[in-house]
C-alpha cells in the first residue's frame, strides 16, 4: 500500500503538461498496434464526460460567490476582454479571407457523407434569437443541458441578488464553490489517461487516409490558425503589456490548448481555463465571467473555418468575390461564431449562412457541411484549441495591461508577467 501511495505521488509531482504527453504517445501506440481494444475508448469518454459535467455547476457557483464578495465600484476587465472577444473573431475571419485568395481551394464533395439529419439555422436572426432565448432558459434546465449563456445569465443575476444575504449565506456559496473547484482539479488530474483514450479513439477508428483527399484544405484551414495563434495573437499582446508576447502565447498554448484539442469541446475545457487562469495570477472576480463567456462567444477558429469553407465552395463553382462581400462575410462569420456551440462541429453547420452571402444554394452548401465533417478530426480539434487558449490570453492581457495602468490598484499583485508566466 505504502508503495502504491509512493508511486501515485510520484506520478503526481510530474508536470501535468509532461503525463498528458505521455498519454499522448501511450494512446498512438495502442491506436496503431491494437485498434481492436476499443475499451481504451471508455477513458477518454470518462473524462470529457466527467469535465462537461462538472463545468456548469462550477460556473454557476463561481460566478455567484464572485459577484455576490463584489463591492461597490469594484474594478473588472470584462468591458475590455468582450472586445477582444469581438475584434479577435473579425480579425481572424479576415485572415481566412486572405488565406483563400493566396492559396484558393477546390473541393471535391463526397456523396456518402450524409447530411439529411443536420438543420442549419436559416440567418443570423435566427442565431441571435437562439442566443437570446439561451439567456432566459430555465436555470435548472440550463445547467442540466449545459447551456452556458443560461448559466452565465442566472448566475449573474443571482449573484448581484446575494449582494444583500447575510454573511453565513455567501460564506456557504464560498464554500461550495471551493469544494467544486477541488473536484475539478481531481477530474484535471485524470487528463492523461483521458487524452489517451480519446487519442486511441480517433487513430484506430479515424486513421489518416480518410484526410489525404483533402491535404489542401486542411493546410489552409490550420495554417490560418497558426498564423493567428502565433503571429496576430502575440501582436496584440504586445501591444496591450509590452512584453515580450511569446511566454503568456506559448502557456495558453500549452496549457489549454493541448486539452481542448482533443476534447473538441470549449465547454469541457472551461475547467482547465480556470485552473491556468488561478495559476496566473489573474483577477478571479473576472474570469469566473470571461472564461464561460469566452467559450460561448470567442470563436476565432470558427470564423476562420466559416470562411474558409464558404470561399472554397464559391471558388469551386466558380464565382467571383468580391473585396466589400469578403469584407461582409467576415462580420457574418464573426457574428455567427459567436453563436455557435462550445462543442465539437458547432461552427459547421454555420457554414451555410455564408454561402448564403454568394448565392450558394443550399443542397451544395449541405456538401460543404459534409466535407467539414470528413476532415472535423483534424479542424475542429485545432478550431477549439484556438477558441478555448485565447479566453485565457485575452483574460490574462486585460488584466496585466490594467495592471501596468493602474499600478496603484494592485499594490499586493504588481504588474509582473515574467513572474507569472511559467
Amino acid at each position: 500500500m505504502e508503495k502504491l501511495k509512493g508511486i501515485i505521488q510520484k506520478w503526481n509531482s510530474i508536470s501535468l503538461v509532461k503525463r498528458i504527453i505521455c498519454g499522448l504517445i501511450i494512446g498512438i501506440i495502442l491506436g496503431l498496434v491494437v485498434p481492436q481494444a476499443s475499451a481504451i475508448s471508455i477513458l477518454g469518454d470518462l473524462f470529457v464526460g466527467a469535465l462537461r459535467g462538472v463545468a456548469p455547476i462550477l460556473v454557476f457557483f463561481l460566478i455567484m460567490s464572485s459577484l455576490c464578495r463584489m463591492g461597490e465600484g469594484q474594478k473588472t476587465n470584462l468591458k475590455v476582454i468582450v472586445i477582444l472577444y469581438m475584434a479577435g473573431n473579425v480579425v481572424a475571419a479576415a485572415c481566412a479571407v486572405v488565406a483563400s485568395r493566396l492559396f484558393p481551394i477546390v473541393l471535391t464533395f463526397s456523396e456518402s457523407t450524409d447530411t439529411s439529419d443536420v438543420t442549419p439555422p436559416s440567418g443570423v436572426t435566427e442565431v441571435i434569437t437562439n442566443l437570446l432565448m439561451n439567456l432566459v432558459d430555465n436555470p435548472v434546465n440550463a445547467l442540466i443541458n449545459a447551456n452556458f449563456i443560461g448559466i452565465l445569465a442566472w448566475a449573474i443575476i443571482f449573484g448581484i441578488a446575494l449582494k444583500g444575504a447575510s454573511e453565513g449565506t455567501k460564506n456557504a456559496l464560498d464554500n461550495i464553490s471551493d469544494a467544486v473547484s477541488t473536484a475539478v482539479r481531481w477530474v484535471i488530474n485524470c487528463a492523461p489517461f483521458g487524452i489517451m483514450g480519446l487519442i486511441f479513439t480517433t487513430i484506430s477508428e479515424q486513421g489518416l487516409s480518410v484526410l489525404l483527399g483533402y491535404g489542401r484544405l486542411i493546410l489552409v484551414l490550420v495554417g490560418t490558425m497558426a498564423a493567428v495563434a502565433l503571429i496576430i495573437n502575440p501582436i496584440i499582446v504586445f501591444l496591450f503589456i509590452r512584453k515580450n508576447p511569446y511566454k503568456l502565447v506559448f502557456t495558453c498554448l500549452k496549457e489549454s490548448f493541448i486539452t481542448a484539442f482533443f476534447t473538441r469541446s470549449s465547454a469541457a475545457n472551461i475547467p482547465v481555463n480556470m485552473g491556468l487562469c488561478e495559476r496566473l495570477g489573474l483577477d478571479e472576480d473576472t474570469y469566473s465571467i470571461s472564461i464561460p463567456l469566452g467559450a460561448t462567444v470567442n470563436m476565432a477558429g470558427a470564423a476562420i473555418t466559416i470562411s474558409t469553407m464558404a470561399l472554397a465552395a464559391a471558388n469551386t463553382l466558380g464565382i467571383e468575390v468580391s473585396i466589400p462581400s469578403a469584407l461582409i462575410m467576415c462580420v457574418l462569420a464573426a457574428a455567427s461564431a459567436a453563436g455557435a456551440s462550445g462543442v465539437a462541429g458547432g461552427s459547421l453547420l454555420l457554414i451555410p449562412l455564408a454561402c448564403s452571402l454568394f448565392g450558394i444554394p443550399n443542397d451544395i452548401s449541405m456538401q460543404v457541411v459534409g466535407v467539414g465533417f470528413i476532415i472535423g478530426v483534424i479542424q475542429d480539434s485545432c478550431e477549439t484549441g484556438i477558441n478555448s487558449s485565447t479566453d485565457v490570453l485575452y483574460t490574462a492581457i486585460a488584466d496585466f495591461r490594467d495592471r501596468r495602468i493602474h499600478p496603484e490598484r494592485y499594490a499586493d499583485k504588481p504588474f509582473d508577467p515574467e513572474i507569472k508566466i511559467m
